[in-house]
């Protein structure tokens, strides 16, 4: 039988086109639009944060991320293609522990020994590091990606995965560290070793504050991904990276037996970037066998606000705004890093972290009072900078003088004093300063110690005034007839200098009429007191071998049988030992009087003899901490004493804010009997 065709019409069939073309367009705009809608939340991106605790850039502990964002610091977004998880935290914020650094970074939940199996592989993108800093401190314009964290000891860290780019670069590095788990109790010698990957390691920085060295050929790019896969077995980590149009880079590094348990194990990298700041300890030879570990993963920003001078690898003194999140993030001072995947695994015989969260959480928000730092605040009393006096400094402390700090890698205590203030009945300065309880006579005798860092002098005063710029951190105090100072320990840096000096002074226990009282100033460091300007603007020379701001020394002062012993000791410098006779004078007539006292203290009239037992049967005390010897008196009155600085009217908080103060840190001290010299 014929088959009959029926003709469809032209336009029938153009129509019947064009619906399945409209139909086929619309179900593939529908499907673009599934692919680049944002995920609601970052775990819809990530499904793996039941196994982690998330810090936020604010310092809080907000437990496991599930159906949870911070639009400040933690949410998912879409770069166009597909949804990433975005870890977002400024230069300052509330820190975590006792960190300088704000994170909103992943902590794992449970802990697990080096010796199983334990694996973190992700995938990321770095979108920003902080734009401002010191480019000779080796944490600036850096961020720490992932990380091994131990959770026992020193809870340091023998993995930390950094990406950091100087300003002006398009290519930046990615680098990791090992830190060393230091041997003994003092963790404050503790230094990483760094390990380039593509571009620079840790230790490559400016030669000044705004000098970058050269762009890294093979470095990453803001925006450009990479991977990393850290797999423990059996006590080794094996550190894979990779990244497209890059060479991929593998590492090895045992974690239970240290190759630095000796000094001369010490890496010239280290000696060159740790040592100069006191970071030079040796490791436990078992390393980090016998610990717990953990995983860390996001945005640790390795770029603060703090001072350089308090620690010149990781105090970067980048701009913060005084802590406003917000306008750190709109000029660039944030660390901003996305990823798009991510996974764990752990062995089933990992253990419960909780210890590290009870222990860290809040740290930084807890008052850690100076008596925690140093015991002995039971045998002194003090006088502050307001001219308050208080007994008992157990468990106590006041954010604007005495408080305490974190360094970087250890805390100390902090005496801090403007330049005008409220003074003691006999001075014309201000002090935070500690006062003993006991007294003893020479012949008794007593010990002081201290280790320190001026962190500020004042940056006013007048040249030609020999205490302008300075500040006495130590002293011997007389309580009976003159009340004058057998030792006072000064430390004094002119405007404009790097280095100070340190000297200390004896002052004659006066024969007669007190009014002719002078000091003798005895070089220890740099310059004695006498080394002064010829107008008030024009200082001498920087002294070569003297000693910077934040660079830490120590003293011992032993008062035995009636001679005072006296030693100083800094690293880098030379160590200096004194003998003075307490009980005996050298300055009983005119003829004694030395050519020093003869330039400064005879053309303003203090010209007198001492006893000849000099301070013999007189009962003294130590005194320790900020005694601020730039103060705000016209030098017409007295041209040595009177500093002549500015001192905004006594306002304390504007002295503060443009330098006019004396701020001194220690971070050990004891006080006691004398003891028979070595």
């Amino acid at each position: 039988m014929k088959r009959k065709f029926t003709t469809i019409p032209t336009t029938f069939l153009i129509l019947i086109t064009c619906l399945i073309l409209h139909s086929c367009f619309n179900t593939a705009n529908i499907s673009d639009k599934k692919e680049i809608q944002k995920a609601e939340y970052p775990n819809d991106v990530i499904p793996f944060f039941q196994h982690w605790n998330l810090i936020l850039g604010d310092g809080s502990n907000v437990g496991q991320a599930i159906d949870f964002e911070h639009k400040d610091f933690f949410y998912a977004t879409n770069d166009g293609t597909r949804d990433w998880v975005v870890f977002k935290t400024p230069n300052a914020g509330n820190t975590h522990g006792t960190s300088n650094n704000t994170r909103t970074e992943l902590a794992q939940l449970k802990k697990w020994s080096p010796m199983t199996n334990a694996k973190l592989n992700a995938t990321l993108k770095v979108m920003n590091v902080a734009n401002t800093g010191d480019a000779r401190v080796a944490a600036t314009f850096s961020a720490v990606i992932g990380q091994i964290h131990s959770a026992d000891g020193h809870e340091n860290e023998p993995l930390k995965i950094f990406y950091k780019k100087f300003p002006g670069h398009i290519k930046g590095s990615v680098f990791w560290n090992y830190e060393i788990n230091t041997a003994g109790d003092d963790n404050s010698g503790r230094w990483d070793y760094s390990y380039p990957i593509w571009g620079y390691d840790f230790s490559v920085v400016g030669d000044a504050a705004d000098a970058y060295p050269p762009e890294p050929e093979d470095g990453i790019a803001l925006g450009e991904e990479m991977s990393y896969e850290v797999e423990i077995k059996e006590g080794m980590m094996y550190l894979k990276f990779t990244s497209p149009g890059h060479e991929t880079k593998t590492f090895t590094k045992n974690l239970i037996e240290s190759e630095y348990a000796n000094r001369s194990d010490m890496p010239g990298q280290v000696k060159n970037l740790f040592v100069p700041i006191g970071q030079d300890g040796v490791e436990r030879e078992n390393a980090y066998a016998d610990e717990g570990l953990f995983f860390k993963l996001g945005s640790y920003n390795q770029t603060n606000g703090k001072d350089p001078a308090v620690n010149r690898v990781w105090c970067s003194g980048a701009e913060t705004h005084g802590g406003d999140i917000q306008k750190q993030y709109a000029d660039g001072n944030y660390a901003e890093v996305w990823f798009k995947s991510a996974n764990i695994e752990i062995s089933d015989e990992a253990i419960s972290n909780a210890g590290y969260f009870a222990a860290n959480d809040g740290l930084s928000a807890k008052t850690v009072y100076p008596s925690e730092i140093i015991p002995f605040m039971d045998k002194f009393k003090m006088l502050m900078g307001d001219g308050t006096s208080v007994q008992d400094l157990v468990d106590f402390e006041h954010k604007d003088f005495f408080y305490t700090v974190i360094d970087g890698t250890r805390r100390w205590v902090v005496y801090k004093t403007p330049n005008s203030g409220v003074t003691s009945p006999n001075s014309s300065n201000t002090r935070t300063e500690l006062h003993e309880k006991r007294e003893w006579t020479p012949e008794q005798g007593g010990k002081l110690t201290g280790t320190c860092r001026v962190m500020q002098v004042s940056v006013s005063g007048d040249a030609r005034v020999a205490a302008s710029y300075s500040t006495v951190v130590g002293q011997i105090h007389s309580g009976e007839g003159h009340e004058n100072e057998p030792l006072k320990i000064f430390y004094k840096k002119f405007p404009g200098h790097e280095k100070g000096s340190v000297f200390w002074n004896y002052e004659i226990n006066t024969e007669g009429d007190n009014s002719g009282r002078w000091d003798y100033s005895t070089a220890v460091w740099g310059h004695d007191m006498s080394v002064i300007g010829t107008s008030k603007d024009d200082f001498p020379a920087e002294p070569a071998d003297g000693i910077a701001l934040g660079e830490e020394f120590s003293y011992e002062v032993n008062v035995y049988e009636g001679i005072m012993y006296l030693t100083f000791k800094s690293d880098g410098h030379e160590t200096k030992t004194f003998t003075k006779n307490l009980i005996k004078s050298e300055y009983t007539k005119p003829s004694d009087m030395p050519e020093q006292v003869k330039k400064i203290f005879v053309p303003i009239g203090q010209d007198g003899t001492e006893q000849a037992t000099a301070y013999a049967g007189e009962l003294n005390y130590f005194k320790q901490g900020a005694y601020n010897q730039t103060n705000g008196k016209a030098p017409e009155k007295n041209m040595v004493w009177c500093a002549g600085a500015e001192t905004y009217g006594g306002d304390i908080a504007k002295q503060y804010e443009n330098g006019c103060y004396t701020e001194v840190w220690f971070r050990e001290a004891t006080v006691g009997v004398g003891t028979a010299p070595e």
